[in-house]
């Protein structure tokens, strides 16, 4: 990698290690320390990017644009399945936008930002409650339950923050400041 590519290491244990959310039931603390950890790996690699790098797909990669809004949008349409809901038309029509291009850097973080903030707080509702509830997903109606699709949101958030990462250091490598 070279010295412009280099990325500052963790300072800090991650969340999952630091002792933190105690009194946040276990399922729904693993979920609240995936996503600070999604949070603290997006800034850790993509701070050092410009703005176009945000759009770029090297080996046509989906790019890191997506993925901000994917991990937040998805998070949001498993959490409506998980409250017993069914996802709404503009949760679909959104869904449709996550490839686009040309968001900006400051919207894409402020967007990613909220639907954290906004996860997590439904989270927290969820988890004080009976995990076992049976939930079901999409037109398919495809059984789950409560404990199901909130583990889900933390390893599907997880499995794009790699991805996420990934695309950041090929970038990095690349030369992209």
């Amino acid at each position: 990698m070279s010295e412009s590519a280099k990325v500052a290491p963790a300072q800090q244990p991650e969340p999952w290690l630091r002792g933190t959310l105690t009194e946040v039931q276990p399922v729904a603390r693993a979920v609240l320390h995936a996503l600070e950890l999604a949070k603290e790996d997006a800034h850790r690699w993509c701070d050092p990017l410009a703005g176009a790098d945000f759009d770029a797909r090297p080996l046509e990669l989906p790019s890191i644009a997506f993925h901000l809004r994917h991990i937040v949008r998805s998070c949001d349409r498993l959490l409506t399945y998980a409250e017993g809901n069914q996802l709404s038309g503009a949760q679909i029509a959104m869904l449709k936008t996550e490839m686009e291009a040309d968001a900006g850097r400051e919207a894409l973080f402020a967007e990613f930002e909220r639907g954290l903030e906004d996860a997590a707080k439904r989270v927290r509702a969820l988890g004080a409650g009976d995990l076992s509830q049976p939930r079901f997903v999409g037109k398919k109606q495809l059984p789950a339950t409560v404990a199901g699709l909130l583990v889900h949101v933390a390893d599907h958030t997880q499995r794009h923050v790699g991805q996420l990462v990934t695309t950041a250091k090929i970038l990095l490598a690349q030369g992209a400041r």
